[in-house]
């Protein structure tokens, strides 16, 4: 049986891995659209502008300050964290709120699911 040189089929290992990973990673905003839709849409919107609703709008909070949309009333908790909320900072909050900000009025325990937060903040970055 003939030797493959080694180099082409490592290149096309990668390449395909890398395709794959890509592919997953365009479908991520879109299963993350589901989980706000399941889990979010109840008390937020994901629109810049729209009916109020128990929480504030979702609209460009990658990057954001906390507590910061203008009309919106926060407990002092949200006021006074003083972060921006990254994607890093988001995965921690949406696994945890309670433990993230210590008196916030945020009813919900979490979003448990790994996957489910990272296509959540995915979907997330899209909104501005």
């Amino acid at each position: 049986m003939p030797k493959l040189p080694l180099l082409p089929l490592l290149a096309g290992a990668a390449l395909a891995a890398a395709v794959v990973a890509n592919a997953g990673a365009d479908e991520a905003p879109a299963e993350g659209k589901k989980v706000f839709t399941r889990q979010c849409v109840s008390c937020h919107i994901d629109a810049a502008e729209g009916p109020r609703r128990l929480g504030p709008t979702l609209f460009g909070v990658v990057g954001r300050k906390t507590g910061s949309v203008e009309g919106f009333r926060y407990t002092e908790a949200n006021k006074n964290a003083a972060w921006v909320w990254t994607p890093e900072k988001l995965n921690e909050y949406l696994k945890n709120p309670r433990e993230v900000i210590p008196g916030t009025n945020m009813a919900f325990a979490g979003i448990r699911s790994d996957n489910d937060r990272a296509n959540l903040i995915e979907y997330l970055k899209t909104l501005k």
